[in-house]
């Protein structure tokens, strides 16, 4: 027998990346299971994906403005998922040793937005695409902008690949330089999606080093959807003074973690003393 709370404990205890990952995994199954219900009931399972997949024609687009997010969520196989899921658990775990939850959260939905609106306007644009409409899923839009974000914000940091060590910035100019050259060969208005994920991770990486949020407007608003649907959680209190004094000291660390984080955006990763980015690396392992 399964035991939903255990799992449920255990998904709490990952990281926002570590949970993007178990969602878009579920979501790859769903329609699976969906399918082979409405099969053995002798349904008609009709095309249920269009309902979330991202089309390039104005004229759906704008009766499902949802797709906008939705079709990231999705993926049509195996190795267009695995990839995907690989290339988010390394990026985002970088990302977040550096930046709290909410700045990754930011990064990979606004990458999402813009590389599904890039794909749009590249239909409406390019004369190649005259006449052809297939529609778009897949997270990799989102994916590029964690991945370009990190390689745009420490480019000379190494990394471990097989038998060397190669610097973020090369990894982050090898991605793009592929989808650049790949655009004739085949899916041609993903890798364009996968360019304004890629556009978006640049942007936003610039900008923070220099102090500047600009998806702070956009922290806001999710926040606001996320108070609006979610249910209110019943608090417990505790009398005993352990839970009080162990509650005094994850203030008091979330206050120290918060200060350096504030210290990055401003001043940059290596600005920090040793001690600081010891703080910060244990944080990220906890």
């Amino acid at each position: 027998m399964i035991d939903w709370q255990n799992l449920k404990n255990r998904y709490n205890y990952f990281s926002i990346s570590e949970k993007l990952i178990v969602i878009n995994i579920l979501f790859f199954i769903i329609p699976f299971i969906i399918n082979t219900i409405l099969f053995l009931f002798n349904f008609s399972s009709g095309n249920f994906i269009s309902w979330v997949e991202l089309s390039p024609k104005l004229s759906i687009l704008v009766l499902k403005p949802w797709t906008l997010l939705t079709y990231s969520f999705f993926h049509r196989g195996i190795p267009h998922l695995f990839w995907n899921m690989l290339m988010l658990y390394y990026a985002g775990s970088i990302f977040l040793n550096l930046f709290k939850k909410e700045t990754f959260i930011n990064t990979y939905f606004l990458g999402v937005l813009f590389g599904g609106i890039l794909f749009v306007l590249s239909y409406l644009i390019f004369p190649v695409f005259q006449g052809s409409f297939p529609p778009m899923i897949g997270a990799s839009a989102g994916v590029m902008a964690v991945l370009i974000f990190v390689c745009t914000y420490n480019p000379e940091t190494e990394i471990r690949l097989l038998f060397f060590n190669l610097k973020l910035k090369y990894i982050g100019i090898a991605f793009v330089a592929v989808d650049l050259v790949m655009i004739p060969y085949g899916n041609a208005g993903g890798r364009i999606s996968h360019l304004g994920g890629a556009i978006l991770g640049f942007i936003y990486a610039q900008n923070l080093s220099r102090g500047n949020d600009i998806g702070s407007s956009f922290e806001k608003l999710w926040k606001y959807l996320t108070k609006v649907f979610s249910k209110p959680s019943l608090k417990t209190v505790y009398s005993s003074k352990k839970s009080s004094s162990n509650n005094k000291n994850s203030q008091n660390n979330q206050v120290e973690i918060d200060s350096i984080l504030d210290k990055i955006s401003n001043s940059g990763y290596e600005s920090l003393t040793k001690k600081e980015k010891e703080t910060l690396f244990n944080a990220g392992k906890k």
